[in-house]
């Protein structure tokens, strides 16, 4: 089952959902109907990551999205009799690269296919893959998924990868239904797949989405896929069997404007893709240190060790050096690298203040983060920047302003009109109050227009002087120092 957008650039394509409904013995059962069990899903993925090259995986051909239709076709993309591939050392050694970092084991020797099938636009009517000896194997990729919606509650899960294999993508069909007729672009043909296969082990959407954002977030840092995706299928699959329908074992791609998948092709018969070692490619040898020849030229082979060697922090153990180096909580952690930029972003920040980190981030996740989301912003989108902020939290830090002007200055950062945090404290009179003899008269005012309040904290309810504290501060507009406001309070209460 599809849950990825075709023809979407940095594409999952297709993160195919083995997804089963099914009882605690795996039968299938109906729930709602008979006071059975509910329904339990059993998620399996393969996800076909395009791999971020240059140019295609068996051409020169280049790779770009939106291009026009059919400008990126080489002869070899669109079938012509006599053309050969040649394999892209950029694309094994991203494949090499992904196995590495989820556990697997590389094959030092791995072999093309031909799985044949017809379809419009797979010009060739078969596709190069990997289905006898793929490039890596046997690997896990394990991930942290949020216990009732709670991030603080936080469990690690691990779903075991099958294997990788390389694979070239087909051409895109463009279906007109008013004009009754199909066009087909190949400029896709031929471009660079990754195909990881997840085994069965996830019970529910929640377990998908967040192997398949862990996935995404390792990809994206080692560089090699770009990795924009969708999800969607389990619910689609309970409401077709509560309603005594019957799942199809089917290809099904995610139609973005739909908001749901669709079917592509029908997979009930027996497919007979009569596999084939394909001819016109050798057998991939993979070297390490131990097996790399003494006199082979480096640049003509890929060696396993020096990739390995080379590869970037990923996403684990980023989050660990972030709760080590600054303090801050391991949920808060996973935030930060779940927002594009946003990890880059804090740091920035807290180079460039006098604010803790644990301080820092409270802004960062319950204000800044926010008003992104309100705005549907990415954080590069984000009117405020880092530099913004950090002045800001500075003048906060110096007792300049209180917290409550802090938030009325961020929310006139984010009309980005150009303004410093300092010329808008100015412009809107937000300085604290500094004269104590006007904040002593001020908290006098509202003592003696609160007497009931007084009565109530003199017989011992302390809680009633956050009541008072809050009016004072309205007094002030928020001018005033919330701690000094609580001292001078208890003072004259006790008097």
């Amino acid at each position: 089952m599809a849950a990825a957008a075709r023809g979407y650039s940095g594409v999952w394509r297709r993160a195919w959902q083995r997804a089963v409904a099914c009882n605690a013995r795996g039968g299938a059962v109906l729930a709602g109907k008979s006071g059975l069990a509910p329904w339990v899903p059993v998620v399996g993925l393969e996800i076909h990551a395009q791999i971020s090259s240059n140019s295609k995986l068996f051409s020169g051909s280049q790779v770009q999205f939106a291009a026009p239709p059919n400008s990126l076709v080489s002869f070899f993309d669109a079938s012509l009799p006599g053309t050969l591939p040649v394999l892209n050392r950029r694309c094994v050694e991203a494949a090499v690269m992904t196995g590495l970092a989820l556990n697997c084991s590389i094959n030092k020797k791995s072999l093309f296919d031909r799985k044949h099938y017809f379809y419009a636009d797979l010009p060739a009517g078969y596709q190069i893959t990997q289905q006898r000896v793929p490039i890596a194997v046997n690997g896990s990729l394990s991930y942290s998924l949020c216990i009732d919606n709670k991030m603080s509650q936080m469990v690690t899960k691990t779903v075991r990868i099958k294997q990788i294999q390389l694979e070239q993508d087909s051409g895109k069909s463009l279906h007109d239904d008013t004009r009754s007729q199909t066009l087909v672009d190949l400029n896709r043909a031929g471009v660079g797949l990754m195909e990881v296969v997840m085994e069965p082990d996830m019970c529910c959407g929640e377990e998908a989405a967040a192997a398949v954002r862990e996935l995404q977030l390792i990809l994206q840092t080692l560089g090699s896929s770009q990795a924009v995706m969708a999800d969607y299928e389990i619910e689609r699959q309970i409401e077709e069997l509560e309603n005594g329908g019957t799942i199809l074992n089917e290809t099904r791609a995610f139609d973005s404007k739909l908001g749901c998948t669709v079917p592509m092709r029908d997979k009930e018969g027996k497919q007979d893709y009569r596999f084939m070692p394909e001819p016109n490619l050798p057998p991939l040898i993979l070297y390490d240190a131990k097996s790399l020849p003494a006199n082979m030229n480096h640049q003509q082979v890929v060696n396993i060790d020096w990739i390995h060697e080379r590869l970037p922090d990923l996403p684990s153990v980023k989050r660990a050096k972030l709760v080590e180096q600054y303090g801050i909580l391991p949920e808060h952690s996973f935030t930060l690298l779940n927002e594009d930029g946003l990890t880059e972003f804090f740091e920035n920040v807290v180079k460039q203040t006098q604010m803790k980190p644990k301080k820092v981030i409270g802004w960062i996740l319950n204000d800044l983060l926010s008003y992104l989301k309100q705005h549907s912003l990415t954080v590069e989108e984000s009117p405020v920047s880092s530099v913004l902020l950090a002045d800001l939290l500075n003048l906060l830090e110096k007792k300049e302003i209180s917290s409550t002007a802090a938030k009325q200055v961020l929310a006139e950062l984010w009309k980005g009109e150009g303004k410093t945090p300092l010329e808008i404290v100015k412009e809107k009179k937000l300085e604290l109050i500094q004269d104590q003899k006007e904040l002593e008269q001020i908290c006098q005012a509202v003592i003696d227009g609160q007497e009931n309040e007084v009565m109530a904290i003199k017989a011992g309810n302390r809680k009633v002087l956050n009541k008072l504290i809050g009016l004072v501060q309205r007094e002030t507009q928020g001018r005033s120092n919330p701690v000094l406001v609580k001292q001078l309070l208890e003072k004259k209460l006790s008097e």
